[in-house]
């Protein structure tokens, strides 16, 4: 039946109720003189009234299941309302009572108003036992390790078999054993069940004095509101005429209410003495809970240290904290609790003279005042100390110092306490940095994606097609984004202007200077006749927008194929190759990198450089990330072996020779990592072919 109501839901609760409270009055309207039937019947309607009634309350004590303090608040809060109720109404009804003496309606007890004044008060009281059992109920399971409703429910049935079995007694008092027997095993179980208090275990020392306080008071107020329900008067009297065993019921709630806050008030008492220490402990293991969760989180350096800080104090009851950064000889406060950054540094500095810390181990300095070493104005006011090392994978973070005024020193236990701490404190500073280079690798990565999207953006996807001249160009980027740049310009059918660049510094600022200078040359180069003068244009921009710390080098150049001339500019690039008869040519003429200088210095520096083409010459122009390439023996590749590959490959074709070029750079640098763009251009002359641009 428990389980069929429990699971219905409130509204059709609420309904049956009022259907049960109202069978109830109509049989108390029809029949208010009792007879042996309907006088059970009335019983076990109210009965029933209370079964269905405590069901529906539950609905409302179980929403403070994990909330002792409130539940017992509200015992008292019911409490005082009896009282209050009980001492209201006890001169109002006998007075009542008096006027009515004489009236014969009365005598025969059927007075419409004193029915409904009889029905009122009986259904409040019951309205109060209802509640005050439920929440008996709630606290009782309350943090319960085993299911122990056994003996609840055992007293519930020895409640109800009280309150039917009173009416026995009423009818004939020889039956009176009956539920007095009931009574009895009700109030033994009672005492039992009154033991039953696991939650006060949980309990602050704080929130236990104040159950303590509270449990006197109930105590109180229940033996009084219980003297009362037997005090001989009217509404004694109106409630055995209404029902002997609510009556009974609520006299055991009242009794129930006087030895269960009797039992709290002695555990309670019991607790105190250990409630400190326990407090103690909660405190550190949810120091420790909440340091761990700060463990997964991605936390500011400094915000982390503030948290080890604060619940340092909490852990091991000191009255001051700090944390010491001490790597490399040098001191650091990062945060401090209860004391100012002054003060800390000073403490720290004094303890540091005479060799108080050790990374190895915690130290305990009990008397600090009694050192000889150490002055009063040095260590302040503090009596006693713990130094705790943050060491994890044997990284040393630092020091972890808690102090105390008063002269108890540091238990053992705090002192572990403090240890423990310390340990999670350093794994959690351990992953705030791990996580702090996690993010800024990723925005580096995110950075290098970029640059590498702007680079290949403004990096010719193919290489423009002449009769008499063959090209081929090769960029291999490193792992870090470099400058390199080349471009080709068709400036007409017979001219082509080309340009190697590599831009100094990495990443995406390099990258954006990149985008830049391909912006400049691609719009002088329909504007300038003639190298020089182009390179000389580009330096009197990149001056002015270039960072001080920030240059460009550069060879920019225009192949004339109507008449076999190449024309180059060289601004502090490397030099360019010319591979002619199997010898090679360094051309390297005069000229300073872009952004450096004024224009006048860079003007007077710059030299043209011009070339009359033959058949199958090579022109070779690349970035120093061939020449500087580098082995496991940090030996660079250079000129020579650039030089060497060009010539013995000179009969290839410029695809050929570009791919044996890359070839042997990339075994050269096998066991070296690359840390610069590889950029690689070459031109190959053929004579007597028509002069045409595809």
């Amino acid at each position: 039946m428990y389980t069929i109501l429990k699971n219905i839901n409130y509204r059709k609760q609420i309904d049956i109720l009022i259907l049960i409270v109202s069978i109830l009055v109509l049989i108390k309207l029809i029949f208010p003189v009792s007879n042996n039937y309907f006088s059970f019947v009335s019983e076990l309607i109210v009965l029933a009234t209370l079964f269905v009634g405590m069901i529906i309350s539950k609905s409302f004590t179980v929403k403070k299941k994990n909330q002792p303090l409130s539940l017992v608040l509200n015992l008292g809060i019911i409490a005082a309302v009896i009282f209050l109720f009980n001492s209201l109404s006890k001169g109002f009804l006998d007075n009542v009572q008096n006027n009515l003496k004489d009236i014969e309606l009365y005598q025969s007890f059927s007075s419409i108003i004193l029915i409904v004044v009889n029905l009122i008060i009986a259904f409040i009281y019951c309205g109060f036992a209802i509640y005050l059992f439920s929440i008996f109920h709630e606290l009782f399971a309350m943090r319960q390790k085993k299911d122990l409703s056994f003996y609840f429910n055992s007293m519930s049935i020895f409640f109800g078999l009280a309150l039917l079995t009173k009416i026995l007694e009423v009818k004939d008092s020889e039956l009176g054993f009956i539920p007095l027997t009931f009574y009895v095993m009700s109030v033994f179980l009672m005492v039992i069940n009154s033991f039953r208090v696991a939650w006060i275990a949980f309990l602050s020392k704080k929130q236990k004095l104040y159950v303590l306080f509270l449990s006197v008071i109930l105590t109180v107020l229940f033996g009084i509101n219980y003297g009362m329900l037997f005090d001989e008067g009217f509404i004694k009297q109106l409630l055995i005429n209404f029902s002997p065993g609510l009556h009974v019921f609520i006299s055991l709630v009242l009794l129930y209410g006087i030895i269960y806050n009797s039992m709290l008030f002695i555990t309670t008492l019991f607790h105190l003495p250990t409630a400190e220490a326990i407090d103690r402990k909660v405190e550190e293991v949810s120091s420790l809970l909440d340091l761990s969760k700060l463990m997964t989180r991605v936390l500011d350096i400094k915000d982390l240290a503030d948290s080890i800080t604060n619940y340092t104090i909490k852990v091991c009851n000191a009255d001051a904290a700090w944390f010491v950064d001490m790597n490399d000889k040098n001191i650091t406060i990062k945060s401090v609790t209860n004391i100012s950054f002054v003060e800390a540094e000073k403490i720290t500095l004094a303890f540091n003279r005479i060799g108080y810390f050790d990374q190895s181990k915690i130290k305990v300095f009990d008397k600090i005042e009694n050192d000889a070493n150490l002055s009063r104005a040095e260590t302040k006011k503090f009596s006693s100390s713990v130094s705790a090392p943050l060491i994890h994978h044997e990284n040393s973070y630092g020091f972890l110092i808690a102090v105390r005024i008063n002269n108890i020193p540091f238990e053992e236990d705090e002192v572990k306490a403090i240890q423990a701490f310390a340990d999670y404190a350093a794994i959690a500073i351990e992953n705030a940095i791990l996580i702090e280079e996690s993010l800024e690798k990723e925005r580096l990565e995110s950075e290098l994606k970029v640059a590498r999207e702007i680079q290949y953006k403004i990096l010719p996807n193919h290489v423009p097609q002449f009769d008499n001249l063959k090209i081929s160009s090769i960029f291999v980027p490193a792992f870090e984004v470099g400058g390199d740049y080349y471009d080709f310009f068709p400036l007409n059918d017979s001219k082509l202007g080309f340009v190697i660049a590599d831009v100094s510094g990495k990443g995406i600022s390099a990258a954006f200077i990149m985008a830049e200078v391909k912006g400049i040359f691609e719009s002088l180069s329909k504007l300038k006749e003639t190298p020089k003068e182009l390179l000389i244009e580009v330096n009197k921009i990149l001056k002015n927008s270039l960072e001080k710390k920030n240059f460009v080098t550069a060879i920019y150049g225009i192949f004339n194929c109507a008449n076999s001339k190449l024309i180059i500019a060289r601004a502090g690039h490397v030099p360019m190759f010319l591979c002619r008869n199997n010898s090679i040519s360094k051309i390297i003429p005069n000229g300073i990198g872009l952004g450096i200088e004024k224009s006048d210095v860079f003007d007077n520096n710059l030299k043209e450089f011009e070339i009359e083409l033959e058949n199958d010459d090579v022109i070779t122009l690349f970035t120093d990330g061939i020449s500087e390439a580098k082995n496991k023996d940090l030996e660079e590749f250079g000129y020579s072996r650039l030089e060497k590959i060009i010539i013995e490959g000179s009969s290839l074709n410029v695809d050929e020779l570009s791919r044996n070029i890359m070839k042997e750079v990339s075994i050269f640098s096998t066991e070296y990592q690359q840390h610069d763009d590889i950029t690689l251009v070459l031109f190959k002359w053929k004579n007597n072919l028509t002069a045409e641009v595809k």
